[in-house]
């Protein structure tokens, strides 16, 4: 099979459609950019990342399925991208079953947008082990899992991301508050949620698993790996990741292992985040995204394909011969709280004048609340010595409202 690439905005273009447009999605089209690749970025607000750096954009609710039909029939793109898990996943399904492309596939985006979805995959069909859970839809079933799953336990709406609608119940006296936090965090508004059994864990990964065709043989799919992933989490969202996580080989296999079954099983080619605990040579699934990885814009500075360009490539059949990792490296997010439409930043010079740094501004057109806007990154003689350098840089720049 021979790949094909046009020439954009002229009837040989390839077109690649991306459902949603943050900061992982303009990364993504960057790289696709750069191989003259026409792309349009839909997302429910004007002005997006991705649509900055898009060649055109549309504006449309991501979870309203007539809306979003009609702008892929409209622009009949050659692969449409997934970037964000809200989305009316049943009418990808049908554009799918209708001969679109959807990357990876549309049943990967519909699984995985729903925690209930991907966790019966993988821990009932896959028999790979997870935490204790239970799923609850209403009060009364959200106590009696509770008492099942035992105190504490972590509480998710199972449509949500970043952490939203996320708690952790220490005691009784944290039930009401959670099931409280839970329904106004969903994607979709109130609704089922997953309880979660603690498990004990040393440290996580997310580990980039990435599908592509095979370079010597095209026309079969391949699975690499990325150095693992390290990251800080708090209230669920990431802060500091960093790569590589030092970890034995034993466990280093099993997690790959693990992500190989996962995301063959979830099928098609693209980049996935494949989140795990390892607890010494154990190793326990803990959620797969079907794109590229918060915690994996460290890639943009410790590879030389990062993850965003592993994405573009596998999404149009290019071959992924090596993955050339250059050390030891770590990113620290820019994040901003407050309220603003005229946003600014100060001192990007000082977070720049250490060595082996870099700063990604998202250029998110506002912020209401707290926001992640941007990311330092930083490269070190060791994994400790860089993500303290990404620390120290990241506090020198100042957001101005």
């Amino acid at each position: 099979m021979t790949i094909t690439l046009g020439t954009p905005l002229s009837p040989t273009a390839t077109k690649v459609l991306f459902c949603g447009g943050g900061e992982l999605g303009k990364e993504v089209v960057i790289e696709l950019q750069r191989y003259g690749v026409e792309v349009i970025v839909v997302d429910r607000y004007p002005d997006s990342p991705a649509m900055q750096v898009a060649h055109r954009s549309h504006c449309v609710s991501m979870t309203d399925g007539v809306a979003l039909r009609t702008v892929i029939e409209l622009e009949k793109p050659d692969y449409i991208v997934p970037e964000i898990e809200a989305i009316a996943t049943d009418t990808l399904v049908e554009l799918e079953n209708e001969g679109f492309n959807v990357i990876p596939t549309a049943n990967a985006a519909k699984l995985t947008m729903n925690r209930e979805g991907i966790r019966r995959l993988v821990a009932e069909k896959l028999g790979i082990k997870t935490s204790p859970y239970q799923f609850a839809e209403t009060r009364e079933a959200f106590d009696a899992a509770i008492k099942e799953v035992g105190i504490p336990c972590v509480i998710k709406p199972i449509m949500s991301s970043s952490g939203k609608g996320q708690s952790t119940i220490q005691s009784e006296s944290d039930i009401d508050t959670a099931w409280d936090h839970a329904q106004q965090g969903g994607r979709t508004g109130a609704g089922k949620v997953i309880i979660e059994g603690f498990i004990d864990f040393d440290y996580e990964i997310t580990l980039l698993t990435v599908r592509h065709l095979n370079s010597s043989n095209n026309k079969e799919v391949e699975t690499s790996f990325c150095e693992p992933i390290g990251h800080l989490q708090v209230n669920g969202d990431y802060r500091q990741s960093w790569q590589p996580q030092n970890m034995s080989s034993s466990a280093l296999q099993k997690s790959r292992d693990i992500a190989t079954m996962v995301t063959k099983a979830l099928g098609g080619r693209g980049i996935f985040g494949v989140e795990l605990f390892i607890k010494g040579d154990d190793v326990i699934f803990s959620e797969v995204s079907p794109r590229p990885h918060d915690t994996g814009m460290v890639t943009m500075i410790s590879q030389d394909l990062s993850q965003f360009a592993l994405h573009a490539r596998a999404i149009l059949g290019l071959p992924i011969p090596n993955i050339y990792f250059h050390g030891p490296s770590a990113s620290s997010v820019l994040l901003v709280k407050g309220k603003s439409t005229q946003l600014s930043f100060q001192n990007i010079d000082k977070a720049l004048q250490q060595e082996n740094t870099q700063v990604r501004l998202f250029g998110k057109p506002e912020v209401a609340g707290e926001r992640r806007m941007g990311v330092v990154l930083a490269r070190g003689e060791t994994t400790k010595i860089a993500i303290n350098k990404a620390i120290q840089s990241s506090k020198s720049v100042t957001a101005v409202l």
